[in-house]
């Protein structure tokens, strides 16, 4: 099968062109430039850019990542989160309207949509009303809802996912795992023992990046109905300094954790767990590596990743 990645170059679009081509499947990567290599550079905010991509690809398949997915940064600029999430998504379905109508096409949303919800809706089904409670999780609303509407309106051939947190090795070290594992490896390699947080008492639903791309990938392979919204999560929730505490057993380093009110956030969800039963009776699918595996990998990279700067 031929799939169009956009975001290839991104921290789960790696991951997933690696397991595509593993599958033997034919990728065609797109993403900035400037980032690194791509096949093919895209621009989510032209339209005439987005249409010469897909129809240079000619995909029987799509994954749709790229766009911004760092909540920060997207409270620090709602707008142009808004105009990359939600009208770059549009201007992909657009283009995929005009020259590849038949194309399956998995739009990569987030658990962010959920928000705070009653403590008897978890854990979180599809069936739960979107609650976003900041810009980004907003321009994840609005990207799946145009989606689910071109499938419908359009009958393009378009499923949702709604990921939980994912980690995994080469993470972004902006992202709160990402970012105690590089800290650590630091402090491991004769840095200052301390390591600075933000809150650590929410509880996320964690899951490794290389259990979600065989999510994505076995929705590009299936015929599940198109306008279909699915899960994708481990279905357990741990709190982030239970996370910090396995991490630092890992990385066998005495060390003093410190609050950085920079890191706190101001909206922050205390409590985030999926149910992807759905996913799982649709397409067999299953987490299969083992949290402690993750942070074990995750500290394993940023180790790697610090030396290589030393």
């Amino acid at each position: 099968m031929r799939v169009l990645v956009t975001g290839a170059n991104g921290f789960v679009g790696r991951h997933l062109v690696t397991a595509l081509r593993e599958r033997d499947h034919v990728v065609v990567r797109a993403g900035h430039v400037r980032d690194g290599d791509v096949d093919a550079g895209l621009d989510l905010e032209d339209l005439s850019n987005v249409r010469a991509v897909v129809a240079g690809a000619e995909p029987e398949a799509i994954v749709h990542l790229a766009g911004q997915a760092f909540v920060p940064a997207a409270n620090a600029d709602p707008l142009g989160t808004y105009n990359i999430n939600a009208m770059g998504t549009a201007r992909l379905l657009e283009a995929v309207r005009g020259s590849a109508p038949q194309a399956r096409v998995v739009v990569a949303g987030s658990a962010d949509v959920y928000g705070v919800q009653p403590r008897d809706a978890y854990p979180l089904r599809e069936s739960v009303a979107p609650n976003p409670a900041n810009p980004y999780a907003a321009s994840k609303v609005a990207a799946e809802a145009y989606a689910l509407a071109a499938a419908h309106t359009y009958t393009l051939d378009v499923v949702v996912t709604r990921a939980f947190n994912h980690i995994g090795p080469g993470q972004d070290g902006r992202f709160v795992v990402a970012s105690f594992a590089r800290q650590l490896a630091s402090i491991a390699a004769g840095g200052e023992a301390v390591l600075h947080v933000g809150n650590l008492d929410a509880r996320r639903d964690f899951l490794d990046v290389r259990d979600v791309v065989d999510a994505y990938i076995r929705l590009a392979e299936s015929r599940t109905p198109a306008g279909s919204v699915y899960n994708v999560a481990r279905g357990e929730a741990v709190a982030i300094k239970e996370i910090l505490r396995r991490l630092i057993t890992i990385a066998r380093v005495p060390v003093e954790v410190r609050e950085d009110p920079q890191r706190m956030r101001p909206a922050d969800v205390p409590l985030v767990v999926g149910d992807a039963a759905k996913l799982t009776a649709a397409t067999g699918w299953a987490p299969q590596i083992s949290l402690e595996r993750s942070l074990r990998d995750i500290y394993d990279d940023a180790r790697e990743r610090v030396g290589a700067v030393r």
